[in-house]
């Protein structure tokens, strides 16, 4: 049964923090995240080459996370989280990535047993159910997927998420064409129906094992719109549109969390400060340190309420200061007891707001995301009800409210090109009827009309 939140976790957006969840979490071996220290998740990829066989494939995992855990002792680092992220053959091939998860954990459990650090595994199972063409959501993908899950649950993995694909059709076609309500009702209507599905059989396998239903990311949406925007000399999308719909993702993943989920939430969620906000789950976030996978304009910021601090992924070879995963897991591993330490001397929220401050003039993605207007942006969805459309339409609207806040204050400088996308999407926004059931209708007929692969019976419709 799907429960939708309707009120805040915290009672302002001032008590939310770094390294503090108001449901803590326990994973793997001593580990608990949200529960008052941060902790670094690395993320990694392995060579292109290890994927050609399950015993090679094996070999190169056993590397990254002897690299790794080896790290974290010799400089002293209390705790790491290991995030394997699936190549396409673990997650077509559920026995390869529980036989990855065994390994895996079989030399985590070493290193706790022999040195005391906490240590957890995740696994992001990858969503096998996009085709080159089309989606199929269900039928026969789906029962791989799902196995999927079942066989790193059953392995070793300490958390289990996905990057969910459901409305990614929709979205993709409206995005090219910026149509705010195509926009909205991939990732807010279709891509919320799809996360309640998944979510509800992976939280139940996760119950079953006796291990975590983490949490879900629109990297699919929120992402792809995110790096089609790029940075401050790009035109391709304007910012405003993807921060718009950035508010509406934090609607659609919430769903993980309102279907069983508990967090952490996964590090290329952007939005989860404002999941933060209303569901008081621990989250993982990703900034400055993920850079040797992409560029944002929000590199500080995203630290502000982070439990989990992650690098993104990182291909696995030599530098000149080891291989990539030992350089990348001791520079979160820095940054972590960075924050940890302002924990304990007091001084945290002060290194929140400086964090925050550094970028939230930037640009409108990072002004919304702050932790004080992300609050507000979690508030409008709360607020709403239960609805999937209307508290997306709502997040939608609070997040112009807030850009229009900024520019009118004077603080947040926009070019003209920004200013008027961000007109035309709050015009858009506001024609849209309140009547969701005509909402879904009027899109239905459209896109079974406009979008070829749009096929209806993904969503049991």
């Amino acid at each position: 049964m799907v429960k939708k939140y309707t009120s805040m976790a915290y009672a302002k957006a001032d008590d939310m923090l770094f390294g503090n969840s108001k449901f803590p979490v326990k994973a793997g071996l001593g580990l608990e995240i949200g529960a008052g220290y941060t902790t670094p998740e690395l993320n990694y990829a392995p060579r292109p080459q290890a994927g050609k066989s399950k015993e090679k494939l094996i070999k190169e995992y056993e590397r990254i996370t002897t690299d790794a855990m080896a790290r974290m002792v010799q400089i002293g680092a209390p705790s790491i989280v290991l995030e394997t992220e699936h190549v396409e053959q673990m997650s077509n091939n559920p026995e390869w990535g529980g036989a990855v998860a065994h390994a895996q954990k079989t030399i985590m459990e070493e290193y706790h047993d022999e040195y005391g650090i906490k240590c957890a595994l995740r696994h992001t199972i990858g969503d096998i159910r996009e085709d080159r063409d089309y989606l199929q959501l269900r039928g026969d993908k789906y029962t791989t997927f799902m196995e999927a899950f079942e066989q790193c649950a059953q392995n070793g993995s300490d958390l289990l998420s996905v990057e969910s694909m459901g409305g990614k059709e929709v979205f993709d076609y409206s995005i090219l064409r910026n149509d705010t309500a195509g926009i909205l009702f991939g990732i807010g209507v279709l891509g919320s129906m799809d996360m309640e599905m998944v979510w509800s059989d992976i939280a139940d396998i996760a119950k079953k094992n006796g291990v975590v239903a983490a949490g879900d990311t629109d990297c699919a949406q929120a992402n792809t719109a995110m790096f089609i925007a790029g940075g401050l000399l790009d035109k391709n999308l304007a910012h405003t549109i993807a921060i718009v719909a950035r508010a509406i993702s934090a609607a659609r993943s919430l769903c993980a969390y309102e279907a069983g989920a508990t967090g952490p939430g996964k590090d290329c969620g952007y939005e989860n400060t404002i999941i933060k906000s209303i569901s008081g789950v621990p989250i993982a976030q990703e900034g400055k340190t993920s850079t040797c996978a992409h560029s944002d304009l929000m590199g500080n910021l995203t630290m502000q309420c982070c439990d989990l601090w992650s690098n993104e992924s990182v291909e696995y070879h030599g530098e000149f200061g080891g291989t990539t995963v030992q350089c990348w897991s001791e520079t979160l591993a820095y940054d972590c007891a960075m924050m940890n330490t302002s924990l304990k001397l007091g001084k945290a929220k002060d290194l929140r707001d400086i964090l925050a401050l550094s970028d939230k003039y930037r640009d409108p993605q990072g002004y919304v995301l702050a932790y004080d207007n992300a609050y507000k942006v979690g508030e409008a969805i709360a607020k709403t009800g239960d609805n999937n459309y209307l508290r997306s339409k709502a997040a939608a609207i609070e997040c112009c409210n807030i850009v229009e806040e900024g520019i009118n204050s004077g603080k947040l400088k926009l070019t003209r090109f920004e200013t008027n996308a961000l007109a035309k999407v709050k015009t858009d926004l506001e024609a849209l009827t309140d009547d969701a059931d005509k909402f879904m209708s009027d899109n239905l007929t459209k896109f079974k009309q406009e979008v070829a692969v749009f096929k209806t019976e993904n969503y049991g419709l």
